[in-house]
């Protein structure tokens, strides 16, 4: 997820605890999280960036519904140039393979911040056009030269990264929204988009 903060280490990654939520405690997967660091210099242990951060906690609940029994390894991202998401992407792939597991990759980001709902409709089709053809440079690029602003561009590539590495094939969107078609505010919404790739 992103770091909003600016917290902590840029690549930062919480190797030990639990993270308590109102479903119940997750544990980190220490194994994993230690191997991730090991595998990659970019990646240094640090819980402090993840202390105020809020957006991989907002991913929890959903992980929560759908299995009860899992654990997690958190990594909070700065804005990193494309060459370190790379990086990054290369060390968790070879920490997976090395511990030979099957993980869910999750990124976390909202889609454009506060433009009206046309313009945010136009900016976060180009993004997700990129994350459904599983094109991390693209996204990234793409992002950077449109100024859109979604937060979490750094994860969503990296995580599209690992996916190509580990021969993903799919994409869909499952939904995309804004918070205008809740509040009905069309003037300054955020965008959130819902994508699987396998």
């Amino acid at each position: 997820g992103p770091n909003h903060t600016g917290h902590g280490e840029a690549v930062a990654v919480m190797t030990e605890g639990a993270w308590s939520m109102p479903m119940g405690d997750i544990t980190i997967d220490q194994e994993l999280a230690n191997a991730i660091c090991e595998e990659t210099v970019i990646a240094k242990q640090d819980s402090y960036a993840h202390q105020f951060e809020h957006s991989l906690e907002t991913q929890l609940p959903f992980l929560q519904y759908f299995k009860k029994d899992f654990k997690i390894v958190p990594i909070c991202l700065m804005r990193l140039q494309a060459s370190a998401c790379k990086v990054l992407s290369e060390g968790i792939v070879r920490a997976v393979t090395r511990l030979g597991r099957s993980v869910l990759l999750v990124a976390s980001s909202d889609m454009t911040h506060y433009e009206s709902q046309g313009k945010a409709e136009t900016l976060d089709r180009k993004a997700i056009a990129c994350i459904k053809k599983r094109d991390p440079v693209e996204l990234y690029e793409t992002v950077r030269s449109e100024n859109i602003t979604m937060c979490g561009v750094n994860p969503v590539t990296v995580m599209l990264h690992c996916c190509e590495s580990l021969g993903a094939k799919e994409s869909e969107l499952v939904k995309y929204m804004t918070s205008g078609d809740v509040s009905g505010d069309m003037d300054k919404v955020v965008g959130y988009a819902g994508l699987v790739i396998k």
